[in-house]
This record gives structure tokens, C-alpha cells and sequence, in this order.
């Protein structure tokens, strides 16, 4: 359980883990860095984990990646299961999760129940996977497996380096395709949800473009391991990154944010097919050359040499816009 600034939360998430019918071995709190006595908070839950052995480890503040990397490292367990400090387990998740833990899988999943405002709405996360003959693509196009509902060997996530912690969202989604991309991985994900996953307005979920941006640094370092006919499934899940973030910007009432990501999706396309084409050069930008017409009585591409290199440098690409007059 990586905890920032977690007083208010963190007895809750504890709580719902002394529950369980089947107990785990430890529960590990990470401190990262908080200023608002959530260590103390953890402390206090001590005589409450019903023989759950409690391990506290207090860090400097690193982001939730470095934090979840610090407790997978203390682990003793063969299997890791994840817990954010503001979110609640349900009381058969881990009993119901070790069912389908077996020698041959790597990752274990499940539904969820997301709770927004007092609403709770069931994520079905099973569909997307239902059929689906290779986890890996299916889970590049959607990223859609939360972490509080995973179970992981600890041996394979110590085996791909663990969370990426240059990454300040999306680490969960760039770990599980490291893992699938291993060769016989075997990810099971079943149609129960057992757990609660709260979405507040300061959390890592809330910060739209931050999120997409990262989402995009993901799809940019795992293209490639899609194959032959990656073309599609690459265009597919740059189309669902910007839809996911213009539906959460006009969920915000920020509309302009929204125009924004809807004007800048050809760039993110653009720049995603440069990815796939220069896989070794994910960090740099794509350089792109338009040559262009330009009447001397049209203003609309004068207009758009502005725009246009402005909108390409959010998206990382390096624009050469090359205007030339009738004459």
C-alpha cells in the first residue's frame, strides 16, 4: 500500500484487508513522504490486523512507482497484491483471487465497483478480455486492469524491473504489459469485483493530461512488440487515449481542454505511427516535413503556420511547416 498525505484513508484500506477470509502473510505500508501523520495513522492499526503482520517503511517522497517498488522489495510472498490507500478490498478478493493463482500464471484480475461522488457503477473489465485469444493486444488497446484488483508473482515483477518510476501515471498499465510480453505468460482476469476503487479529484486518475501523456509514453515503448499488423491496434489505442481524455476534460466542464485533445489528435497519430516506425528512438521527437502552397491572398495557412507547430510540440513532434506563394 503506497500512502501520501493518507491520514483520513488509510485505517479504511487496512481495515479491509484484516477482513479477509483468506489473510495474507504482510501488509506492507509505504509512507511516501506524508506530512500529515499517516505514519502514525498505520502505526495505530497495528493491534487491529487480526495476525496480519504489519510492515511500516517510511521514504522520502518518490511517487507512487518508487513506492510500490520499496514494498515489493520488502516482500517475503511468492504473490503480490496491490492497495491503494484511499480504496477498500472487498472480503473474499484474495481467497477468491488464489483460486486461479497457479504455477502457470503470471497475472491474476478482476471487476471492480468504482465509487464517484456517492455513486457506485460496476467495471466490467472481464469483457474486454472475454475471447480475446492474446492478452497482450488486448490489454495494449485498453489498459484497463486497475491495480488494487491484480495478483502478481514477485518473481516475474522483480524480473521486469518492477513499476516504471519515471512514469507519474500509467506505471500499473507499463508493468502488466512488461509481464504479459514475457513469453508463456498467462494472465486469468474473472467476472467478480472485489474491490472498491474510489475516484477523487487529487488523485493520480483526476490529472487528465498528465494521464494521457503518460498513456502515450507507454504505447510508444511496447508497440513494437506487437508484430506484424500493428498498425491498427497502435491507431486504435491513440484513439481511445484521446477519447478517454476529451470525455474526462468535458466530464471537468473544461471545455477548451477538450477542443484542445480533439484539435491535436492527427499529431498524436502522427507522432504514434513515427513510434512504431523508429522504435529505438521513443524518447526524441518525430520530425515532420509539410510542404505547402500558400496563395498570397489566403490567410488560413499563415494562420495555421502558427497553430499548427504549437499544437505538433504538445504531441512531441517537431514540425517543419514550408510555405511557398503562388509565384
Amino acid at each position: 500500500i503506497p500512502a501520501w498525505r493518507a491520514a483520513d484513508t488509510i485505517a479504511r484500506a487496512l481495515s479491509s484487508v484484516a477482513a479477509q477470509t483468506q489473510k495474507p502473510l504482510e501488509v506492507i505500508v509505504i509512507d511516501d513522504g506524508s506530512d500529515d501523520g499517516t505514519f502514525g495513522a498505520a502505526e495505530a492499526c497495528r493491534a487491529q490486523m487480526n495476525g496480519i503482520r504489519l510492515v511500516l517503511i517510511r521514504q522520502e517522497n518518490k511517487g507512487a512507482g518508487a513506492a510500490r517498488n520499496a514494498g515489493i522489495r520488502a516482500a517475503q510472498g511468492d504473490w503480490l497484491a496491490f492497495l491503494d490507500a484511499d480504496d477498500v478490498w472487498l472480503p473474499t478478493k484474495l481467497e477468491r483471487s488464489l483460486v486461479h493463482a497457479d504455477g502457470a500464471t503470471t497475472l491474476v484480475a478482476h471487476d471492480f465497483i468504482e465509487v464517484c461522488q456517492g455513486r457506485e457503477i460496476y467495471r466490467d473489465c472481464f469483457r474486454h478480455f472475454d475471447g480475446c485469444a492474446d492478452p497482450f493486444t488486448g490489454l495494449f488497446l485498453r489498459g484497463f486492469i486497475p491495480t488494487l484488483t491484480v495478483l502478481a508473482k514477485r518473481s516475474e515483477v522483480l524480473a521486469v524491473g518492477g513499476f516504471e518510476e519515471s512514469l507519474p501515471a500509467a506505471q500499473d498499465y507499463d508493468l502488466w504489459l512488461k509481464l504479459l510480453a514475457r513469453p508463456q505468460a498467462r494472465l486469468v482476469l474473472f467476472p467478480e469485483a472485489l474491490a472498491r476503487y474510489t475516484v477523487s479529484g487529487t488523485g493520480i486518475t483526476s490529472q487528465v493530461e498528465q494521464r494521457r501523456q503518460c498513456s502515450l509514453t507507454v504505447l510508444a515503448r511496447h508497440a513494437g512488440k506487437l508484430g506484424r499488423g500493428a498498425l491498427w491496434p497502435v491507431l486504435t489505442r491513440v484513439a481511445i487515449i484521446q477519447f478517454e481524455a476529451i470525455t474526462a476534460f468535458r466530464a471537468r466542464r473544461e471545455i477548451p481542454a477538450a477542443l484542445l485533445c480533439f484539435l491535436r489528435t492527427p499529431f498524436t497519430a502522427l507522432w504514434a505511427l513515427g513510434r512504431l516506425a523508429l522504435p529505438d528512438q521513443s524518447e526524441k521527437p518525430v520530425r515532420l516535413l509539410i510542404n505547402a502552397l500558400h496563395a498570397k491572398t489566403g490567410g488560413g495557412l499563415t494562420y495555421l503556420s502558427a497553430l499548427l507547430p504549437r499544437l505538433a510540440r504538445d504531441e512531441r513532434i517537431e514540425l517543419h511547416l514550408v510555405l511557398h506563394t503562388s509565384q
